[in-house]
């Protein structure tokens, strides 16, 4: 268990350092600039609609029109109205999670598995295992998958604990996914992907759903740039970035990781075998 646990920790405490580095708080505001044009876009085309359409369904449902009416009666008014907004976010913050996904292993994943190497593998031979189409069609199946499954479980999150621990789990199983996979993309052979990605499925995921946790702590962030509508020019940017520094921190994370394991890999299979009498 301590043997598992160590190469775990000393990737932790390498990708935590890493992300204090300029060029990683560099290279993560060019998603950040991305991400920023696509969310500003969007709520400048469908915010409005957006919330007007929830507040609608809030209103006109059935069952929730006699507990408006009941909440009207004890003094608490006009609920439909602070909370389409709310819900409007909480249905957008998945998918801007996904785009920050998609955007840091697009943009910032290669440039950070390239900064790894150089610093820490320079010695570890590249042999190319997968293709950039390769990545691409990875990535999107998984993507898809995870919404698939986000999807399904949207029913249990009226279930307290499950809505804080589901979306995490998506997420997090999405970052093994693609993340894991982008690490040993450029350095290992198809076959090496293979059996690392086979023999450390567990601590991979543990990673995965470690990072999908911290992302879902800027969330609060978000809610606030909601909440605050004073403040939400300012606040939701800031709850991007840091969006895209966990991820960046999640990438870091993952390569030291599985270039760690894919070097150890090739030195079990380099050292000499004993010989049988």
């Amino acid at each position: 268990m301590l043997a598992a646990m160590g190469p775990l920790i000393d990737s932790f405490w390498r990708a935590a350092a890493g992300c204090l580095s300029p060029r990683v708080i560099l290279l993560s505001l060019l998603p950040l600039a991305v991400i920023a044009l696509v969310a500003a876009g969007s709520g400048w085309l469908l915010w409005s609609s957006a919330v007007a359409w929830v507040q609608s369904v809030l209103e006109s449902t059935h069952w929730l029109t006699s507990l408006w009416g009941w909440l009207g009666h004890v003094g608490v008014g006009d609920l439909p109205v602070a909370l389409a907004p709310l819900l409007v976010v909480m249905g957008a913050t998945p998918v801007i999670v996904i785009v920050c996904v998609l955007a840091v292993a697009a943009l910032m994943t290669p440039a950070l598995v390239r900064l790894v190497a150089e610093r820490r593998f320079p010695q570890l031979q590249r042999r190319h295992g997968a293709s950039l189409l390769g990545s691409l069609v990875w990535a999107t199946g998984s993507t898809i998958a995870a919404l698939a499954a986000l999807i399904a479980s949207i029913p249990l999150w009226l279930i307290p604990p499950l809505v804080l621990v589901l979306p995490p789990l998506i997420w997090g199983w999405l970052n093994y996914r693609i993340m894991a996979f982008d690490a040993l993309a450029e350095h290992a052979s198809r076959p090496e992907r293979q059996l690392l990605l086979r023999r450390h499925r567990w601590q991979l995921l543990a990673i995965g759903v470690v990072c999908g946790f911290l992302g879902a702590a800027p969330g609060v962030v978000w809610i606030s740039g909601v909440v605050f509508a004073a403040a939400f020019l300012i606040l939701v940017p800031v709850a991007i970035w840091i969006y895209t520094l966990v991820f960046a921190f999640s990438s870091l994370w993952f390569t030291h990781y599985c270039l760690a394991a894919l070097q150890r890999l090739r030195s079990e299979e380099a050292a000499p075998q004993p010989s049988t009498p």
